[in-house]
């Protein structure tokens, strides 16, 4: 089963304002090690809290928020930010 990635208008504006090889690297790690799982909850670690029933990678320094669509096969990524700013809500 392949696992389509989809990016929300937040987080599309989020990797055009970081460094190329910033966003090259979260968009790769997306693209080649999260949509080729079976389940792409085999990665990462499920969020609690306020962002509880979410999900989040670790790349590098970043963050990458998503919500796993079972239904539609889909991973959406909600929120992509540096790990002292991603969980805040200013």
């Amino acid at each position: 089963m392949a696992w389509r990635i989809e990016y929300t208008g937040a987080a599309k504006r989020t990797l055009k304002k970081l460094d190329k090889s910033t966003a090259r690297r979260i968009v790769d790690y997306m693209n080649n090690q999260v949509v080729v799982q079976e389940d792409p909850r085999n990665l990462g670690k499920a969020l609690t809290g306020v962002l509880g029933g979410y999900w989040r990678y670790r790349v590098g320094d970043y963050r990458v928020i998503c919500d796993i669509k079972n239904e539609e096969i889909t991973v959406l990524v909600l929120r992509i930010g540096h790990r002292r700013e991603v969980y805040d809500d200013r």
